[in-house]
């Protein structure tokens, strides 16, 4: 189950939104082995595509050094689909690199409706989890 502040899926959506019609994508920080998102980094789609997503190699290595010296581990890597439903894709799943990471999906595809859904996506097996959306996480 990933547990996630309001705010920080209020910018994940705010990103998504603002990157339509290309995907959006990015990840949310946390202390090592808390599973708690807690620093919001939206990223550049190098791919600048409404189809696909990449993460810029050299912002890539950037925001993971970081992370790593603030010992801190990507908790949620998200990116956007623009046309269709929140799922991953089969591009999605061979990128999915961080066994322990929750991998969130938002949809943009409705104007007026957000899907926001978070899988757990180990060894090419993609597993969807409860979100569940708190005020403040203790």
């Amino acid at each position: 189950m990933l547990t996630i502040e309001r705010a920080i899926v209020d910018q994940i959506v705010a990103h998504a939104r603002a990157d339509h019609p290309d995907e959006a994508c990015g990840v949310v920080a946390g202390a090592a082995g808390s599973d708690r998102p807690a620093r919001f980094i939206a990223m550049a789609n190098a791919e600048r595509s409404p189809t696909f997503y990449r993460f810029d190699s050299m912002e890539q290595f950037q925001v993971w050094k970081e992370m790593d010296d603030r010992d801190e581990e990507p908790v949620v890597i998200y990116h956007s689909h623009t046309a269709t439903e929140a799922y991953p894709s089969r591009t999605d799943v061979s990128y999915a690199s961080e066994p322990n990471a929750h991998y969130v999906l938002v949809s943009t595809r409705d104007e007026n409706e957000t899907e926001f859904r978070s899988y757990r996506i180990v060894d090419g097996e993609v597993t969807e989890e409860e979100v569940t959306i708190v005020d403040s996480v203790d």
